[in-house]
């Protein structure tokens, strides 16, 4: 959970730009361009270095959503429980998920802490459909963390469906905890979880004001 917590940290500075021609961008491209973008606002913006919460809900809100791809990343989250669900359970788990990242992105996003981001070399046969760009953060403490995004070509271009931080992916990690809860407590028992989780956190930044 380490590494995890690590990644939102992290990954809050990738892909937190509006996806202007995103459908036309390679994703390695498209991954630098927005990082180097988001990195900039972020090193100018005392707000959010200071927790202003609600701006950092904002600006994931806006600037993280349309270069993900969340209903796969639920889907992969939830591995064969996926089949199982209705259509109205798939509508509500995606919802609660992406809430989730959403409340858990920008309270990461406020921890900036003058990571710098390399890029590594990048090679994508032609017709590929999926594909990985791989970065290494580099920390104030000397220490580098891999940061790789996978992510698939879609009509509006390429979206994010995982990430991978130290070698440990975020759907992989979540699917532990969600194939537990459902064991448990059905779908069902999964969606209240994630609704009470995204309450208790809307609650948590509420105060902070």
């Amino acid at each position: 959970m380490k590494a995890i917590r690590v990644l939102f940290t992290i990954l809050s500075f990738g892909l937190l730009s509006a996806p202007v021609f995103a459908d036309d961008m390679a994703p390695d491209v498209l991954v630098k361009k927005v990082t180097d973008e988001v990195l900039a606002v972020v090193r100018a913006d005392k707000d959010l270095q200071n927790g202003n919460t609600k701006k950092a809900i904002d600006l994931v809100e806006t600037k993280v959503l349309p270069h993900f791809n969340f209903t796969r990343m639920t889907a992969l989250a939830l591995g064969r429980e996926w089949s199982k669900t209705s259509a109205e359970q798939k509508t509500r788990l995606t919802n609660e998920f992406r809430i989730l990242l959403v409340r858990t992105y920008s309270n990461a996003l406020t921890a900036y802490k003058d990571q710098t981001v390399e890029y590594k070399p990048f090679k994508m046969q032609a017709g590929e459909t999926d594909v990985t760009v791989r970065t290494l953060v580099h920390q104030t403490n000397g220490k580098h963390i891999g940061l790789d995004y996978a992510l698939d070509k879609q009509a509006d271009g390429w979206k994010v469906y995982d990430v991978v931080v130290a070698g440990v992916s975020l759907v992989t990690n979540y699917r532990e905890s969600f194939t537990q809860e459902i064991r448990a407590n059905g779908v069902d028992g999964l969606i209240s979880t994630l609704a009470a989780k995204n309450k208790g956190l809307e609650a948590a930044a509420a105060g902070k004001k």
